[in-house]
């Protein structure tokens, strides 16, 4: 089956901007027109470049750029309407070029340096809807700036637009009637003028009296639409900021390693499902500079800021890494990394997927932990994943499949709720925890299926899918599943420990550990560790490494005591090493745990020995040591 490509996606600000009436004005004076247009270009080039944005597409009279932040994008605007409106000052009737600016938040496809897709197509919506020098917003760039910038927004209500299926809430820039016509908005001490838009409508407003509602096209709205008082703004759920990391070594080329991290950082956690991550030029803005994690989360509208520091000396590097919550200021998690330097590209992704796998926990713990009076989809699934980054046990897989299934009834349509409750389902079987595993497998099956019709590029869903197939005996194809995962993310450290023991099932056994390993790495305090160490002692155990094998296997004992498999294979390595007491103590763990180990007949049933491979290592060491143990032969 040929690979399905990787289809690269981003959130991004999308400035669309074209010149009213350029047809009737190249008419008029071609050669005039097209030399306005480069001058009027150049100015679109600098305020673009001067806040942050980048141009990536043209087409005679119209511009599109992109941003990596709302604010930064509307005061762009403002001051582009500013700026032309000075340059036409003078102009003989006819003759000024007055420019429509559409601005809207969205998911977009990346393709090179050019960018498609909806959020692209609904801000060129947006600026055909807009007046001749002036700016409409869609609500997500409204609800992105909030209170930030003092400008007056207008309320348009949902407008239907050409190829889109949704309607899309439309403000446009301008105060109520009766606000002065000079706003000033002011960002980082400087303060940009920007006289109010729409001068046209503003005459028609002092001779009727502020009839508003009365301008072309608008005949038939309801008078409230008059102007929306802006709201408090509160910021999105799982929205977090990666400040740059501070250079605390002496030397000022490590800059470039310290950026890289920041900028890593920023791309991993936009993998976490239902995050917003802003924008790295939107977070660089704040490099050098002293952190106040309760302002920045203000300026830039989220719930939690990422800060930490570099620090080189030699051969070593320390790297400290806090979660702050924005609202309080309060730090939620800190982790420092004490590493040798030796191959700083290596040492760079580790860390980076590191601090990225604990904030997958860490945030939606955090997110849980909030009071919410009318919990919704997104509330319910937060709470599940909190639940599941607990050590693992039947209760708690029955809490979290529970809520799952609220956040799915809420919103039957909603990906990452479907992905979520198919990975408890399938998460229990796998660990012997289901009541009903047949039922619980069928379900998950379904629920994967529709996850990734929905999201076909989710990592979870595909991991999901290889938990699925692992549970059903089909570990060869399983394997690309959790390939896919990881080539998704990177940081999904399960899914390394899954493919590790799909691999050894295979009969691959000299594969197996170099991933489990690389699971362990990425998340030494992973609440469902145990299982690791516990297959690692599986594999150890059965290649007669036997001292290795317990060591490992007491490890994942220590974790979590109530994994079945983890008390029979020490049960056989104890018996092995001839400690015959403790070899029957173990074994009665397990068999208190699962019937499956109430006779040598019911283990050697177990999938895990399918492979001749792997059942010719059970036969010489894991078998004889649990009739050592006294296990019944039926």
């Amino acid at each position: 089956m040929a690979e399905v490509q990787v289809v690269e996606r981003k959130l991004a600000v999308i400035f669309a901007a074209d010149i009213a009436e350029y047809s009737r004005l190249m008419g008029l004076d071609e050669v005039g027109t097209l030399r306005r247009l480069q001058a009027y270009r150049t100015i679109l080039d600098r305020l673009i470049a001067a806040h942050r944005g980048r141009i990536f597409n043209t087409a005679g009279d119209s511009f599109v750029a992109d941003f990596g932040s709302a604010v930064d994008a509307v005061e762009c605007a403002v001051a582009v309407q500013d700026t032309i409106e000075k340059e036409n000052e003078g102009r003989q009737a006819g003759e000024p070029m007055r420019f429509r600016i559409g601005i809207h938040l969205g998911d977009v496809l990346v393709e090179g340096s050019n960018l498609f897709g909806d959020g692209v197509n609904i801000a060129a919506r947006l600026e055909a809807l807009a007046e001749p020098g002036g700016i409409c917003l869609s609500g997500p760039v409204r609800d992105q700036i909030g209170s930030r910038l003092p400008i007056g927004l207008t309320s348009l209500g949902e407008q239907r637009v050409k190829n889109i299926a949704e309607p899309v809430r439309v403000f446009k820039v301008g105060g109520a009637p009766g606000r002065g016509s000079l706003l000033s908005v002011r960002r980082r001490g400087a303060t940009i003028r920007a006289v109010m838009l729409f001068p046209a409508v503003l005459a028609v407003i002092a001779v009727a009296g502020a009839a508003w509602w009365l301008w072309p096209g608008r005949h038939s709205e309801p008078r409230q639409r008059q102007a929306e008082a802006v709201q408090p703004y509160s910021a999105p759920r799982l929205s977090i900021a990666v400040l740059p990391f501070a250079n605390l070594s002496d030397d000022p080329q490590q800059e470039y390693f310290v950026d890289g991290i920041t900028e890593d950082l920023t791309t991993d956690l936009a993998r976490i499902e239902g995050s917003q991550v802003i924008a790295r030029n939107s977070a660089f803005t704040y490099k050098g500079k002293p952190v106040d994690a309760k302002r920045i989360g203000r300026e830039l509208g989220v719930r939690y800021v990422l800060e930490g520091s570099v620090q080189r000396s030699g051969n070593q590097v320390r790297i400290n890494a806090q979660l702050v919550d924005a609202e309080t200021g309060a730090h939620l998690w800190a982790e420092r990394f004490d590493r040798d330097a030796g191959d700083l590209f290596a040492l760079q992704n580790e860390i980076t997927a590191r601090i990225a796998r604990a904030l997958q926990s860490q945030l939606a713990i955090a997110e849980a932990r909030r009071p919410t009076a009318r919990p919704d989809a997104l509330d319910y699934i937060l709470r599940g994943r909190a639940v599941v980054t607990k050590p693992i046990s039947r209760e708690r897989y029955d809490e979290a499949v529970t809520l799952f299934e609220t956040a799915l009834a809420l919103d039957p349509q909603a990906t990452d709720a479907a992905a979520w409750l198919a990975a408890a389902l399938a998460a229990r079987v796998v660990d012997d925890l289901s009541d009903l595993p047949n039922e619980d497998l069928h379900r998950a099956e379904r629920l994967v299926a529709q996850a990734l019709a929905m999201s076909p590029n989710s990592a979870l869903a595909h991991y999901v899918k290889g938990q699925v197939l692992f549970a059903q005996s089909h570990c060869k194809e399983a394997i690309p599943e959790y390939e896919r995962a990881i080539s998704l993310d990177r940081s999904r450290a399960p899914a390394y420990a899954r493919l590790g023991f799909c691999k050894f099932l295979t009969g691959s056994v000299g594969d197996a550990i170099p991933y489990f390993e690389q699971a362990i790495h990425l998340s030494p305090h992973e609440p469902g560790i145990a299982p690791w160490y516990g297959r690692m002692g599986v594999i150890y155990l059965l290649q007669s490494r036997t001292d290795e094998a317990i060591g490992w296997l007491e490890k994942a004992n220590s974790e979590n005591a109530r994994l079945a498999f983890v008390h029979a294979y020490l049960a056989a390595g104890y018996a092995l090493k001839g400690d015959t007491e403790r070899a029957r103590a173990e074994l009665h763990e397990a068999q208190g745990l699962s019937t499956a180990y109430l006779s040598l007949a019911n283990v050697e049933k177990s999938n895990w020995y399918d492979n001749p491979e792997i059942r010719g290592l059970a036969e010489a060491t894991y078998f004889p040591g649990l009739r050592r143990a006294g296990i019944p032969e039926e």
